[in-house]
């Protein structure tokens, strides 16, 4: 064969294999999971990172983190929810990373069953963590979702912040938190869907994780895979809903 004809096909092989290294560099998927040190922000983290997913995981205690840490293709930042400074600093190192999905999953769930327990201070902590510091990472990462493909905010909710079917009380602080947070999420949808986003409230069940207790009948490997399979599947005309981990809608 020709020495010119064989240099040409050489270099030829070269780009094209370029090309597709590229390429799928480009079609890597981000993820960005708070409170991912424990439990379903974990299992999230481990599945999304098994599947080849670029996974961005928070922990107040990132030293502490180091399941999280031995995961490939993950990193681990510094964030406390709550803490404006903390959130500023977290958004100033993801600079202009693209984020395809976003799960604000960072949560706490202190029991607080009756009214005479209620303890104010504690009640304030909890929308401080459940409510508003969703609100914050939404508005520190817009940016860097409105760079990613996928456009996905996911917040994770409870079946105990449902209006409609709360017909037992108790888990004072919570309940409220989540069905705040549900609001917020409508709110969300409504004002980016002609962007293309679409934000979901999901409930994950009551999963075996240290918030779940070992009682729960849902495995926390079956939660995330269903939550990961619901996420993967939403469309635009899905945006604004509250969905289980299987799928199913769930009334406000």
């Amino acid at each position: 064969m020709n020495k010119n004809l064989l240099m040409l096909i050489a270099a030829a092989t070269v780009l094209v294999s370029s090309l597709s290294c590229a390429q799928s560099e480009d079609d890597t998927r981000s993820i960005l999971i708070t409170g991912a040190n424990r439990g379903i922000g974990l299992e999230l983290a481990r599945q999304y990172s098994a599947s080849g997913w670029h996974v961005i995981g928070t922990a107040r205690a990132p030293g502490e983190a180091q399941e999280l840490g031995s995961l490939d293709n993950t990193r681990v930042l510094q964030l406390d929810v709550t803490d404006q400074e903390s959130v500023t600093r977290f958004a100033d190192e993801l600079g202009e990373t693209p984020i395809d999905v976003l799960i604000n999953n960072a949560g706490i769930l202190p029991m607080m069953n009756s009214v005479p327990r209620i303890d104010l201070d504690l009640f304030s902590h909890i929308l401080a963590v459940n409510t508003v510091g969703p609100v914050r990472v939404t508005q520190a990462v817009l940016p860097n979702l409105r760079k990613g493909h996928l456009k996905k905010i996911i917040n994770v909710t409870s079946n105990l912040g449902s209006i409609a079917e709360n017909t037992s009380g108790q888990f004072y602080g919570y309940r409220e938190s989540k069905a705040a947070l549900n609001m917020f999420t409508r709110s969300l949808a409504a004002e980016l869907r002609d962007e293309g986003f679409i934000c979901v409230v999901l409930h994950p069940g009551w999963v075996q994780t240290d918030m779940g207790g070992p009682q729960a009948p849902v495995p926390v490997e079956e939660s995330a895979a269903g939550l990961r399979k619901v996420i993967d599947t939403l469309a635009l005309e899905e945006s604004g809903t509250f969905r289980t981990w299987r799928g199913e809608t769930m009334d406000w």
